[in-house]
């Protein structure tokens, strides 16, 4: 996989990233949806398949990108389907930071180190190629507004923005009420997006993990506007990444 096209987990990150601040929006939710764009990002390199409400991997081959490798990896040694809501829900918590630091060394962000109340040492992030995250926008914002459906990319990044409740970040106030709806209904362009926005959701509201009827991700979910993600009872997996420094948020 060349670096010539960002990938989703990137590119969420990148919208969620405050300019003003250096901050992420949504940081706890954050976490959720950067596990559930892997896997949407895998699914278009033809890495892994739903099976109904089950993610299952069809090629084990690496796509050269260290992180979606990682998952890919822990994916396959499953040696069986898993659902995307145990997916999400369980193993990965920190991808934030992790991602954060894949872009810094890739050279999208980068690093101010600073103190939190004069003592802790916080880390903020600034985009330092600003026309990307205008571009990634820009985007969002012509499907919103034209109507017309959006490619399954811009599609699965518009339904993760909306699980991990970037709407508000995004569209704030009453004037993007109407973005905001929009921003959801892209949920019904691409099924994958959808299925693994639908287990963002269920996982943010402690919704009990039942299958889909017909193993269908675009019935009606939950409200994304719970911040606490429920993992109670779902099996833990160490990670492989790398541990970046510590990050400020809200």
């Amino acid at each position: 996989m060349g670096r010539s096209r960002r990938t989703i987990p990137e590119e969420l990150l990148l919208l969620a990233l405050d300019p003003a601040t250096g901050t992420t929006a949504q940081p706890q939710s954050l976490d959720l949806g950067l596990a559930g764009a892997q896997l949407v990002e895998l699914a278009l390199a033809g890495r892994i398949a739903p099976d109904g409400d089950r993610i299952a991997v069809v090629m084990a081959r690496p796509t050269g990108d260290p992180t979606l490798d990682s998952a890919l990896e822990l994916l396959r040694r499953r040696g069986s389907p898993v659902r995307a809501v145990h997916w999400i829900g369980g193993p990965r918590l920190g991808l934030r930071q992790i991602y954060l630091a894949h872009l810094e060394r890739c050279g999208m962000v980068h690093a101010v180190s600073g103190q939190m109340c004069g003592v802790l040492p916080t880390t903020r992030y600034q985009a330092t190629e600003t026309a990307i995250s205008r571009d990634i926008r820009a985007r969002l914002d012509s499907a919103i507004r034209t109507g017309v459906p959006p490619d399954p990319r811009t599609a699965a990044l518009a339904a993760l923005a909306h699980a991990v409740g970037l709407g508000k970040h995004l569209y704030p106030g009453n004037e993007g009420r109407s973005s905001r709806s929009r921003l959801r209904d892209l949920i019904r362009h691409d099924p994958m997006g959808g299925l693994v926005a639908h287990a963002v959701m269920d996982v943010q509201n402690g919704v009990a993990a039942q299958p889909r009827r017909n193993g269908q991700a675009g019935t009606a979910a939950p409200d994304p506007g719970s911040r606490h993600a429920a993992t109670a009872g779902v099996p833990m997996q160490p990670h492989h990444g790398v541990m970046a420094r510590a990050v400020a948020h809200h």
